[in-house]
């Protein structure tokens, strides 16, 4: 079900003629529609219809806004073993090794839940093509519950977290793990076992090569660890880690089973943070070196009318924030289960609904070269992946 951006209506104040002619002329700036409640009828028509406009041509422009003039790919999520509730996205990037399972351009995606749909105990993760044919990429022991948390190195790795539960539910959850996989998704190592990585939800990635900077939101404490590794052709290892963000909101939740710092992007040495119980997205500054923990950091996004729970988040090249809506924190019926996108500043682009249900969005994923943008979104609801292509210039 598609749906159409609407104008945001704060509360009015009162302008002066000169003030109202300004902002008549300006239509092609940023305008807050709450001014259209002091004006008179005509002039509001008027600004009403400008912003309008306005708000078009800008969603016109965004990756998002875009969304809802192309036909996507749309596969299946369910592999052979009849696994669940879909999670982690991950496009393999240009460069990746040649050889084995995986080629570039390939999109890989985690399921939480096993054929039962108890969550906390999906153990595959599922490879799709480019052209949207399926397969298992890796499939793992009982019970592990592979979360958002999914990324691939350059050098040939693919990194996914695990959150396990007993029974299901989150009073039984489990502190869990990272597995790093080889290229034919053998486990090559885990990290486990420390008060650092507890319940790994999503993850950011910053891809040095030889080294790499991972950030993993953490359900269990509400707490950002930055894990430091070191890269050869053979193996990975765990250089450091360290805690660089805390304080989120977190809990167990009957239905989403867990509320906590979810969806992660690392950009210009700050880390982006959507919070999803705190219904807020935050920014922790010089996230790649700090050694110190920032707490909450600043808030980036706070806007009641646009963001319902956010889960899943990613970058655009054109620098833009797009943020997956799961409904469990300020549910919208007349929104549901939407992609969001923002400025990293916190300005509002534009929305798009991928499911007429709610709490359908989870992980997201892009990628890009010079001709095209590759943009990926699960669907819960449906147990479905949608890609959709982009022309590079818009």
């Amino acid at each position: 079900m598609m749906r159409k951006s609407h104008l945001h209506r704060g509360s009015s104040f009162m302008l002066e003629p000169l003030e109202t002619r300004a902002l008549l002329s300006a239509a092609t700036t940023d305008v807050d529609a709450s001014i259209t409640s002091a004006l008179a009828p005509t002039e509001t028509e008027a600004l009403e219809a400008a912003l309008v406009q306005q708000q078009a041509k800008k969603a016109a422009k965004s990756l998002v806004g875009s969304l809802s003039s192309l036909t996507p790919i749309t596969t299946s999520t369910i592999p052979a073993n009849g696994d669940l509730n879909p999670y982690g996205t991950a496009f393999v990037p240009k460069g990746f090794p040649t050889g084995g399972s995986l080629n570039p351009g390939d999109l890989l995606v985690s399921n939480f839940n096993n054929a039962n749909n108890l969550q906390g105990t999906g153990t595959t993760i599922v490879r799709v093509t480019p052209d949207g044919q399926t397969s298992t990429f890796f499939q793992g022991s009982a019970d592990l519950g592979l979360t958002t948390v999914l990324g691939v190195l350059k050098k040939g790795y693919v990194i996914v977290g695990n959150l396990p539960t007993l029974d299901g539910t989150g009073t039984t959850a489990q502190p869990g793990s990272l597995m790093i996989l080889d290229k034919n998704g053998n486990i090559v190592t885990t990290f486990a076992a420390s008060s650092l990585i507890q319940g790994p939800w999503d993850m950011a990635i910053n891809d040095k090569g030889s080294s790499a900077n991972l950030f993993v939101s953490n359900a269990l404490t509400g707490a950002i660890s930055r894990l430091d590794l070191k890269i050869s052709d053979t193996s990975v290892s765990l250089k450091s880690i360290t805690e660089i963000a805390s304080g989120y909101a977190h809990r167990t939740d009957p239905s989403a089973l867990l509320l906590g710092p979810t969806g992660l992007v690392f950009h210009n040495n700050k880390l982006y943070v959507a919070s999803t119980d705190d219904n807020a997205v935050y920014v922790i500054k010089n996230a790649a070196r700090r050694q110190t923990d920032d707490g909450i950091g600043k808030v980036a996004i706070q806007d009641n009318d646009h963001l319902h729970g956010p889960l899943g988040m990613t970058l655009t090249p054109d620098g833009h924030l797009i943020i997956a809506n799961g409904d469990a924190i300020n549910p919208d019926t007349n929104q549901p289960s939407t992609l969001v996108e923002y400025t990293t500043s916190g300005r509002f682009i534009s929305q798009f609904s991928i499911d007429a249900s709610p709490s359908a969005p989870f992980g997201i994923a892009i990628t890009s070269d010079n001709s095209a943008i590759r943009f990926a979104a699960v669907d819960n609801n449906d147990n479905m992946v949608s890609i959709w292509t982009l022309p590079r210039k818009r």
